[in-house]
Order: C-alpha cells, then structure tokens, then sequence
C-alpha cells in the first residue's frame, strides 16, 4: 500500500486531485487486492501521459466459490469527469475470454463506463458492477495444458485462489471473429473537452458460440445458477445503498448542525434584543418620573405671563399677530352674515373693505417685526 504522501503527489497533476485521492483510498480499503500505481499510459494514437492506476485484483463470485481476477484501472487526468480505462491482466497461465465485456485486448467495455457521470459516477461502484459482471461472463479462463485433447465434462473443478491462478475451469475456446454488437464505446462525457486524447477503439467483437462447427464442451456441472447472481446483484446493490444512505446522513446531519447553530445564534439575539428592550424601557420610566416630580415641584403659573413677552418688538408682534387672526375670522363671519341675509351686498362690501386694510397693515407690520427680529420671514 503506498503511503498517503506519493499518492498526493502522484494525483498533484490531476483536475481534481482530492476527488481521485478519495475515492482511490475507498476502493483500497474496501478492496485490499488493489493498490495504486503510477505509470506511463500510451493513447491510440502513441500520445504518453504520466497516470495513476489501481492495479491488482477484485473477488468474484463464480459457481459458489471466490476467484481473484486480476484487473487494471487507469485513472484520466480529468477523473471524475472522464470515464476510467479498465483492462484485464491475464497471467501467463490465463487467456482472455472475448465477450461483449471484454475485448481481445483485455479492454473492458461496460455500460457503466459508457454511461459515465461524474455526479453519480464513482470507483467504488464501478468495481461492484465489474464483480457482478464477471460473475456472470467470465472475463478470463485457465489455458488448456494440452490443446489436442479437450477437456471431458466435470473434468476440472475450479478451486478458490488468493493469487493470480487461474479463476475458472479452463475451457477451449474458438477465435473471436469481428462482427459488432453489444455497448458502443464510451466517449468522454459531453461536458470536458478532452482534445489530445483519441477516441476510444472500435466497438469490441462478439464470441461466437461455436469454433469450426464444433460445438464447445461444457465445464463444470452446469450455467450460474440465478441464485448467484441474485447474491452478486443484492450485495452490489446493498453496499450501493449503504454508502449513498451514509452520505445522505452525513449531508443531513451537518445540515442539522447548521441549523442548530443558527437556532443558538437567534436565540443569543433575542436575549440581546430583549435586553436592549428592557433597558430602553426603564430610561423612559425613569424620564417621565423625573418630568412628573420636576413638573410637581414648580409653582402654578399664570396662562397670561406664560403667553405674554416682555421684549417690546415680540409684545408688537405677538399683537399684531392676534389682531390679524382676529380680522380673518371677522370677514369669515361676514360672509356667512351676507350668504345668510343678515346684511346686504352693500354694507358686506364696506365692511370687507375696511377690515382687509387693517389685516394687510397688520402683515406688513408682523413681516418687519419679524425681519427685526432675526425671524424667517
């Protein structure tokens, strides 16, 4: 297992360098077979780029036992927005069984990599859909020591292996042909441009079910039995849900956090508020008490005196004023004397006359008094 430390410094590269390191740490805890590497990766068209991968072997389910299949995924310099590349690593004891899976390259093809997202896309269920794949189609197959005689039915019963042996029973098989079928390759997702890198290979061929007209001899005792994968699919799907509902809790759990600590920080306002509050009242009950006692204290005092100045020019202004308001009112009391009949046109005119003399004598005094005083005019 490499250390935390190189790991980093194998990923300093990559786009997101803390998503690949945390999902390549999940997988090697969950997957002790698998370690990662780094190494030079060669594209289609000879480009080389310094990669990461994780290499070694994931346990399969086949016929009630669990085989070791070695694999070997590369990660992109763009992981997770880019697809990983999967191979197969056959020992020099093992053939690649071609299959709508996996090509004669060892290449794997799966609908999970064609489907790619890295929103919901990861390492860890990438690795738990190979494992219930080659549960069902066996990726790779023990090579027959002698290819001039077949192996018998029921002559070879697979053993469990903790190294690269060979995982299944082995089996004679015919040469691929090149007829196309199954997933299309998968591109690189539509939303990162991957300009230097080609595309990925033709669609992989099919295997055919006979070789020169000769039917292949079974293995074993029979197919994988629906049970198997029932197991395979139900773990697959088990860990699936177990670490999505960990990562959903984990997500509520801090938005509770979240919100308790908004709770602590309203509930501190609100004392601090009702603090302030509380603070603000006693000021003004204590004012108005000392306004009352203050109030209660000084000696009654005549409404003329309070009214009435003792400065000449103010005392002529004062007066005047109150003259003025006075000839309003009159010449209002006049006009309705004239609406009611009381005095005639005539006698209404005179009087209008005279006291609107008076209240302009009187305003033009009230404005000099005014400008003498200092007072807006």
């Amino acid at each position: 297992m490499v250390d935390n430390e190189r790991l980093r410094q194998w990923l300093s590269n990559y786009h997101n360098p803390d998503v690949a390191y945390r999902e390549i740490v999940s997988v090697t805890n969950q997957y002790r077979g698998l370690h990662p590497l780094q190494d030079i990766y060669t594209f289609n068209d000879g480009t080389p780029m310094e990669l990461v991968n994780l290499s070694g072997t994931i346990p399969v389910r086949y016929r009630g036992s669990v085989y070791n299949i070695p694999i070997c995924i590369w990660l992109i310099d763009t992981h997770p927005k880019n697809a990983p590349i999967c191979y197969v690593k056959p020992t020099p004891d093992m053939s690649i069984k071609v299959s709508m899976f996996v090509d004669q390259n060892g290449k794997i093809y799966l609908p999970y990599l064609h489907d790619w997202l890295p929103s919901s896309s990861d390492l860890l269920g990438l690795i738990q859909v190979l494992i219930v794949t080659f549960g069902e189609q066996p990726p790779v197959f023990a090579k027959a020591k002698d290819n001039d005689m077949p192996y018998p039915p029921n002559s070879f019963m697979p053993q469990p292996s903790g190294s690269y042996m060979a995982p299944y029973p082995p089996t004679s098989y015919p040469p691929a042909t090149t007829g196309f079928g199954g997933y299309p390759p998968y591109p690189p997702s539509s939303n990162t441009s991957f300009p230097s890198y080609p595309s990925y290979p033709t669609p992989y061929p099919v295997y055919p079910n006979n070789s020169f007209g000769t039917p292949t001899p079974p293995v074993g005792t029979g197919t994988i039995k629906d049970e198997h994968i029932r197991e395979s699919l139900l773990t697959a799907i088990e860990e699936k849900l177990l670490r999505r509902m960990k990562e959903q809790f984990q997500q509520n759990q801090a938005e509770l956090d979240t919100l308790k600590r908004i709770q602590d920080e309203l509930k501190q306002g609100k004392a601090k508020l009702d603090g302030i509050l509380g603070r603000l009242g006693k000021e003004q009950e204590q004012e108005l008490n000392n306004a009352i006692e203050r109030i209660s204290n000084q000696e009654s005092i005549d409404v003329d005196d309070a009214v009435t100045t003792t400065a000449p020019l103010y005392k002529q202004l004062l007066t005047a004023f109150a003259e003025e308001a006075a000839l309003e009112d009159a010449i209002y009391y006049m006009g309705e004397a004239l609406r009611c009949g009381v005095i005639d046109l005539d006698v209404f005119l005179r009087q209008v006359r005279t006291l609107s003399r008076k209240q302009f004598m009187l305003r033009a005094l009230m404005q000099k008094c005014r400008q003498k005083a200092g007072l807006t005019v």
